[in-house]
């Protein structure tokens, strides 16, 4: 399970060096390939899915109808933004470049970015445009409300 923030950079050439905490998660102790998918949902954060847990997105919607709009919207986009991904020996992952300069997370130099975890997957996010929009738009008490008759 991914939780908390862990800032780091997106280097000149793309490449997201994997928080500590996360990337002992995602080892769990085995030093087997890593593979990821890559992707975003509206272009401003990459969202990083160890295979496993994206496999298991991928199973859910094969139960969907291939006519459902939602779900070839949903295709759509993350095929547009994603590619597989395999972290390299020193625990660095490549951003795919079209999310990079969408998301701007990196590109012709270095990004500093926020890695969200997400439960089962993770999160990237430009820094600076990440605080501009927690401060736009803060968790309001609509929010908390909308949450507590969800049970938390």
């Amino acid at each position: 399970m991914f939780r908390g923030n862990h800032p780091t950079r997106v280097d000149e050439k793309g490449r997201l060096k994997m928080p500590a905490d996360f990337k002992a998660e995602l080892q769990g102790g085995s030093e087997e390939r890593q593979l990821f998918y890559i992707t975003s949902k509206d272009g401003k954060r990459a969202e990083i899915w160890p295979l496993k847990a994206w496999e298991e997105v991928e199973a859910k919607l094969a139960k969907i109808p291939n006519m459902n709009p939602a779900k070839q919207k949903f295709l759509d986009v993350t095929s547009y933004y994603g590619q597989m991904a395999e972290m390299d020996n020193q625990g660095r992952l490549l951003i795919p470049q079209l999310l990079r300069e969408s998301a701007k997370v990196g590109g012709k130099e270095a990004a500093d970015v926020v890695v969200f975890g997400k439960q089962d997957y993770l999160e990237v996010a430009n820094r600076e445009m990440f605080e501009a929009e927690l401060k736009a738009a803060p968790l309001s008490m609509d929010d908390q409300a909308a949450l507590a008759g969800l049970g938390l």
